[in-house]
């Protein structure tokens, strides 16, 4: 059917090499692969002679290594940063650095809401709270140089000040985290929300791009196919969390195990989160009910 969700996990490229992805976009995967990452964090250059870095990714010397030297002899204008997930930013201050690049994209790191009481931000430890951009773009700020301009798509949901950036000249969009190819996206409270995710998505069903680069894998083919897939992949989690509450389910670690059958184990942490998005959007839109606030240990029932 038109909306069967299909990934693609072919690797994007060996760690640490730079490619010529189109006339105007050049990617380096960082070597941080892993269960969350994939490969590894892609950092994409765009232009020529005078150029933008879009996530510079995490702070590996090899890494920042690379990407100075894909830009040698060229000017760097700018360094932009889709979250603050430290799988993202954290090179951004070396590169500004060295190349005295003015440090611009999403705001500093923020949750989607305020911690409940006695809740434990379980990803604290991934967010890059040094993060200080010299300059904050939202919906519709636009940076570029001669030949190439980049503007901001604001989409929360996978963090509270995630970005996309739209490159016009080559009608395409640097979606981050926020959609990707090789898999579905970690939603996990309170930094990211469902209910901003799923709006997202039906914002960017409304656009036109042709291609996405995402933040890890290749890139994302007939991408209005694949979003209006993802939202409805999202839809049918929902309807399968519903269900296990029905059957008795009360907990997340439960209702895991029963839609996640076969799922790795370095995977079952973030399944957990994902359930808890959903839980969470699913209790303030009155269809669950759980005693106090909710939380990743609580117990949860039909309204």
């Amino acid at each position: 059917m038109a909306d069967d969700l299909t990934f693609d996990t072919t690797p994007p490229a060996l760690p640490d090499q730079c490619v010529r992805l189109s006339p105007l976009v050049r990617r380096i995967v960082a070597g941080n692969p892993g269960p969350i990452t994939f490969t590894g964090t892609c950092s994409y250059v765009v232009g020529e002679g005078r150029v933008a870095i879009i996530d510079p990714g995490p702070d590996l010397p090899e890494h920042i290594e690379t990407l100075l030297n894909a830009v040698r002899g060229e000017t760097v204008s700018h360094v932009l940063v889709t979250h603050t997930h430290r799988d993202h930013s954290p090179a951004a201050r070396a590169i500004v650095a060295a190349t005295g690049a003015r440090l611009v994209g999403c705001g500093p790191h923020r949750s989607a809401r305020a911690l409940g009481s006695e809740e434990v931000n379980m990803l604290e430890a991934s967010s890059d709270r040094d993060y200080a951009p010299d300059e904050e773009m939202r919906e519709g700020d636009q940076i570029g140089s001669d030949g190439w301009s980049l503007v901001a798509v604001e989409t929360p949901g996978h963090m509270a000040n995630h970005l996309a950036f739209f490159l016009p000249e080559e009608n395409v969009l640097f979606s981050g985290d926020h959609v990707m190819a090789w898999s579905t996206t970690v939603i996990a409270p309170p930094d990211g929300s469902m209910s901003d995710f799923m709006a997202s998505l039906e914002k960017l069903r409304g656009r036109s791009e042709n291609l996405y680069w995402p933040g890890h894998g290749g890139p994302v083919r007939d991408p209005q196919r694949f979003v209006r897939a993802l939202a409805h992949h999202r839809r049918q989690r929902e309807v399968s969390i519903l269900k296990r509450l029905a059957a008795g389910d009360r907990t997340i670690p439960t209702i895991v195990a029963a839609i996640y059958q076969g799922l790795k184990p370095a995977l079952v942490g973030a399944a957990g989160l994902s359930v808890f998005a959903h839980l969470e959007d699913l209790v303030a839109r009155g269809e669950v009910a759980t005693d106090g606030f909710p939380s990743l240990d609580g117990e949860y029932r039909l309204a």
